[in-house]
């Protein structure tokens, strides 16, 4: 769906343009070629793609980090599995946030909401003595509820949404905070985890691993160690990878495929323009808020099942490794641009960093700032994508 305004990348045709496959011819009469069209290599091409940057620079983390620590057991079965744990959990925020800051807006709510989810599955379960699927449902409701209100405001007010999500962020924390002293008596609450264990619901979607007769046989074979017991080190992939690759092949075809991925990017290049021509920019809006609230709770939610307890101080700071991440896959911090796959990529670049690191002599105090110069890069290099998508 085309939308005024709205600037695609130059392989995209005009609204003069031909059918695709048809080739512009030049005027009667003269041999020049039309001056309009302008073939594009194929690096171009690729250049051109929000994702490309995050693809190269997970392929030269890979490389350093395969000279630096290749035996090391960094990419062991168990050291793969560590370093994609890791990229998973933060994989999922990014799904949301991406697709959020593509519609042009940005949510700092998403930490704080981590630790009130938490302890929305906690404190009932605990406390209340509900079965730990209410208490689930009964999280994702509060979750998407806040997120819906968060999206409400914004739209209503228009006030940025940097400043009423950052206002939820401090709201959310504290009422965290509250509500745990308040029932708790302490900031953590724990045995949730066994809970999830016993509870087959909970425990098919949320807990444990998944493909456990697989990597039995894997290790039989010799791909991964046993342990003395007789059972793998590596017992399978944990849910929260297979939740991550599931979110973001749902995303990445969403923007691609449908008409709602094209409302998302028609609303963050001029939302004026997209409204004119009768996108629902404030449903679209408050949708997206919804889905990073979703995204916060279920990463709560695994959190909650995989660790065993909830904790008042969860989350912090995730809201900006989110907006890292998908800043570092190519989404423009300006909105109208941007690659869920790419997103994925920044998440995996960050993962196998913060746990390579640890495989490595370099002190862990440098992941900070190996992060800091990838987004500084990734954003001149956006930066660079977006003047060249908006001269051709």
């Amino acid at each position: 769906m085309g939308v005024a305004g709205k600037h695609f990348p130059s392989h995209a045709h005009d609204g003069n343009a031909q059918d695709a496959g048809a080739t512009p011819q030049a005027p009667a009469g003269t041999g020049a070629a039309d001056e309009r069209v302008r073939r594009e290599s194929r690096f171009g091409h690729l250049l051109g793609r929000p994702e490309f940057a995050a693809i190269s620079g997970t392929v030269l983390v890979f490389a350093v980090f395969a000279i630096g620590a290749g035996g090391s057991g960094m990419f062991d079965l168990d050291g793969v599995m560590n370093w994609s744990q890791v990229a998973a959990y933060l994989g999922i925020l990014a799904v949301g946030a991406c697709l959020l800051m593509i519609a042009g807006e940005f949510d700092l709510s998403i930490g704080s909401m981590i630790g009130f989810a938490g302890m929305m599955v906690a404190l009932p379960t605990m406390y209340f003595h509900l079965p730990i699927a209410l208490s689930i449902l009964f999280a994702f409701v509060c979750c998407v509820a806040l997120g819906a209100l968060n999206g409400y405001l914004v739209m209503r007010t228009r006030l940025p949404s940097f400043i009423v999500t950052l206002a939820f962020l401090f709201i959310l924390r504290g009422l965290t905070l509250a509500l745990s002293v308040m029932f708790a008596n302490r900031t953590i609450v724990s045995g949730v985890g066994d809970v999830a264990r016993a509870d087959w619901l909970a425990n098919l979607l949320f807990h444990g691993t998944a493909f456990r007769s697989l990597f039995v046989a894997l290790a039989h074979m010799g791909i991964g160690r046993m342990l003395d017991n007789g059972q793998p080190l590596v017992p399978g992939v944990p849910k929260v990878i297979l939740w991550w690759f599931g979110l973001t092949a749902i995303g990445a075809f969403v923007l691609a495929r449908t008409r709602y991925g094209n409302w998302i990017l028609a609303v963050g290049g001029d939302a004026n323009a997209a409204k004119n021509v009768g996108v629902p920019v404030k449903r679209v809006k408050i949708s997206l808020f919804m889905l990073t609230a979703f995204c916060s709770c279920l990463f709560a939610v695994l959190q909650v099942a995989d660790i065993g307890s909830a904790a008042a101080d969860r989350g912090i700071q995730k809201e900006f490794e989110a907006i890292i991440a998908a800043v570092i896959g190519g989404t423009l911090l300006t909105g109208g641009y941007g690659s869920v796959i790419g997103a994925a990529f920044g998440a995996l670049i960050f993962g196998v960093v913060q746990i390579g690191i640890t495989y490595t002599n370099i002190d862990s105090d440098w992941f900070r700032v190996f992060l800091g110069v990838m987004l500084l890069m990734a954003v001149l290099f956006n930066h660079y994508v977006r003047r060249r998508v908006a001269q051709s």
